[in-house]
């Protein structure tokens, strides 16, 4: 993206090349390029350019009353002509966005790489009609702009260094490349906190915010506008140049890291487990297994015992883990007796090894007992199926 250093430098060529000079036509070629419809393009065609100025990164000519502003994004780039075809463009075809031609033939493109088009063109009465426009801050090459303005601009800033010297409506004109830059120089860390600033150290960025952007205005002053690009990333000490030596120490440059958070200190999850931090917490997939194997787990022989004696009837079978009693299907019976006041049922079962189990006689007179019924219980599908027949048969 096109920071201060090069929107200054093709402010200083635009203004030795356009100022004095008549506009013969404008043509937009992009339909996301303009941004305002009154007034129309049309009314540049026989204006006189009288001045160029800069708003942080926006460019502003002046034609007449009338001041057609610039935003170049992050994509986009001015190309300076000195002759045009005489077939004009076809709109909506390759990165062209926007044509002006000189009533001499020269003149410029505008040009935007990429299908993100977010080049923006304002044909306003006053720049300060632009949203862009109206809410920079301060213009950190301007004279206004010392050590102590600084400081009251960092002045109750809660956030990091390197996002508070990217935001345009603190400071105007600086973006990811050079605050880098500014960075490297100053020896600060991108993530440092403007709040912990010391006196010394606003001191140390603002001189170093000054001379980085002074010397790269420097070193693209008088260039043509096709070798601004190249100047740029030539000039460049640490940014873009990740793996190359830093021309201070010699060590190789690379990405600061990111603050680790402190949940994410825990150890890389294996397959299978969740990312998020387990010490101190049962994992989902064990938590689950313990409760499928509670659901299954053969009750204790003794405590079931008792609990059918108390109730008068025999004592259940032992259950699988599957949920089904084991033994043969043929001696999965139920003799149900049952008393006119209470119904009680027993269940006579043969394990698998051992002699049989006997149920024991309920406590109610056997004068008075109908006669005794044999059913066999269906087959269950699943444990809790198991139990549902139970509660039927046993009831």
């Amino acid at each position: 993206m096109p920071e201060l250093p090069e929107v200054e430098a093709l402010r200083v060529f635009l203004d030795d090349h356009l100022v004095g000079k008549e506009i013969d036509r404008v043509l937009p070629l992009a339909i996301s390029v303009l941004k305002t419809y009154d007034p129309p393009l049309t009314a540049l065609h026989g204006g006189t350019v009288t001045g160029v100025r800069r708003h942080g990164k926006f460019l502003d000519l002046a034609v007449g009353p009338l001041h057609l502003v610039t935003h170049l994004a992050r994509a986009g780039w001015l190309q300076w002509k000195d002759s045009f075809p005489a077939t004009p463009p076809r709109p909506g075809k390759g990165p062209l966005a926007l044509r002006a031609v000189l009533t001499g033939g020269d003149g410029f493109d505008l040009t935007e790489a990429g299908t993100t088009k977010r080049l923006a063109v304002h044909l306003v009465h006053d720049p300060a009609e632009v949203p862009g426009v109206a809410r920079l801050g301060p213009d950190p090459l301007a004279a206004s702009f010392d050590r102590d303005a600084f400081a009251a601009l960092l002045d109750g800033e809660r956030r990091q260094i390197k996002g508070a010297l990217r935001d345009q409506s603190l400071i105007a004109g600086i973006g990811n490349a050079y605050s880098d830059e500014i960075l490297h120089v100053a020896k600060m860390s991108p993530f440092k906190p403007t709040a912990k600033l010391t006196d010394e150290e606003i001191t140390r960025l603002h001189t170093a915010l000054r001379t980085t952007l002074t010397d790269a205005v420097a070193r693209s002053s008088g260039l043509a506008a096709g070798k601004l690009k190249a100047e740029k990333k030539s000039g460049m000490r640490v940014h873009g140049r990740t793996g190359q030596a830093c021309p201070v120490c010699g060590t190789p440059s690379g990405r600061s890291p990111s603050p680790t958070p402190p949940s994410s200190t825990a150890r890389p999850a294996r397959p299978g487990e969740s990312r998020w931090p387990t010490a101190g917490f049962p994992s989902c997939s064990s938590s689950r297994t313990q409760r499928v194997n509670s659901s299954s787990r053969r009750p204790d022989a003794a405590r079931t015992s008792n609990l059918a004696i108390a109730s008068g009837r025999s004592a259940a079978p032992p259950v699988t883990r599957s949920g089904f009693p084991s033994g043969p299907a043929e001696d999965q019976v139920a003799t149900v007796s049952a008393t006119p006041s209470r119904p009680t049922a027993t269940r006579a079962h043969t394990p698998v090894s051992g002699p049989p189990v006997t149920s024991r006689p309920t406590s109610a007179p056997q004068s008075r007992a109908p006669a005794v019924t044999t059913a066999a219980i269906p087959e269950p599908r699943s444990s809790a199926d198991h139990r549902r027949v139970c509660a039927r048969t046993c009831a």
